[in-house]
């Protein structure tokens, strides 16, 4: 496992939201970022977050849906910085529609950007990281994987596609015998910019399924994953108790999303008619990592603390159980004197 910063980092959606805060997130450990998105306001704008800490950095226009865009983007990422260390695969796109209301040519572009963009990434990485026999890359997914919603179909099934395809290429690496590690990172929900340019047919504003965290807790989580690679990582208590609710009562996890989920996904203001989306096309201007959700959104999660801190709080809880035996060892001697 690395112990120090990745000299060399790729982010794919680094012009905004998780991506951007990913990309702050390495540059403040030292690495130098290759920035890749398709908008070129955001991509400047995350240039020069990277390199106002200190960073270097290097803006790549790239659609992740197209498999020679990601090549190309992997060979000038190290012509111009170097040997990639860590692939983080993070661009998405999606739908938010009742299932029957989605059309073709929608399935087809976010399965193209949110599960291939993945595919792609990580074979460009492979190519690199492989006969080199070491670099990590981490995929950041969603508890969507695990447990599907309504009215985002495509995405849901693009995120479990993503954990399929991550489960089978760490199988193969196992196979080979090779040092290169891939981890996952499950997000819960987070305050982007997705809510305002993703393509709604929804009668209201879409939000993130409360409670809601800032995009600096899974780029934490994406920092520690690349530095201290492990198979998955859940951030957020909500991330882990869909997962339980998946594993235990599927059916009841069902009836309660299909009951609750439409009216958790929308805020009380209707949607703004004719606003433009970035399913095929960016949304001009620099987005930034925040949302509309700053003063709903949660800067820290305790469970992401405990999981970076297992071997601490492992400890805190043997002092514990230690402290509590020794007690009531106290008191059953007290008893017995009596």
């Amino acid at each position: 496992m690395a112990t120090t910063a990745p000299r060399v980092v790729v982010v794919t959606g680094a012009s905004a939201g998780v991506g951007r805060a990913i990309a702050r997130a390495f540059a403040q450990r030292g690495s130098s970022v290759a920035l890749l998105a398709r908008g070129i306001d955001g991509l400047e704008g995350a240039r020069r977050d990277v390199e106002s800490l200190g960073a270097r950095a290097v803006v790549i226009p790239c659609d992740v849906a197209d498999e020679e865009q990601v090549e190309d983007a992997a060979d000038r990422a190290e012509l111009e910085l170097g040997p990639i260390d860590v692939w983080v695969n993070n661009a998405m796109v999606s739908v938010f529609s009742p299932a029957d209301r989605i059309t073709p040519d929608e399935y087809r572009r976010v399965t193209d950007v949110t599960y291939l963009g993945f595919v792609w990434g990580t074979l460009a990485a492979l190519r690199r990281m492989k006969p080199r026999d070491r670099g990590v890359v981490v995929q950041v997914g969603s508890a969507l994987a695990h447990r599907s919603i309504p009215l985002q179909s495509a995405y849901c099934a693009a995120k479990h596609a993503v954990k399929g395809f991550t489960e089978s290429v760490r199988t193969e690496l196992i196979h080979d015998r090779s040092s290169v590690k891939i981890s996952i990172v499950e997000l819960p929900a987070v305050n982007t910019p997705q809510f305002d340019w993703t393509r709604s047919r929804m009668p209201r504003r879409a939000q993130p399924v409360p409670p809601i965290f800032q995009p600096e807790v899974p780029a934490e989580a994406v920092v520690n994953a690349a530095m201290h690679p492990r198979r998955e990582m859940l951030v957020g208590w909500p991330t882990v108790k869909a997962i339980l609710a998946e594993k235990l009562a599927p059916g009841i996890a069902d009836w309660y999303l299909g009951r609750t989920g439409y009216d958790a996904q929308q805020t009380h203001e209707a949607e703004r008619l004719g606003r433009r989306d970035n399913l095929f096309a960016p949304v001009p201007g620099d987005h930034g990592a925040h949302g509309r959700f700053d003063d709903r959104a949660r800067p820290r999660s305790m469970q992401l603390w405990m999981s970076l801190h297992r071997g601490l709080v492992a400890l805190g809880l043997l002092a514990l159980g230690t402290a509590a035996a020794f007690g009531a060892l106290g008191v059953r001697r007290r008893a017995l004197r009596w």
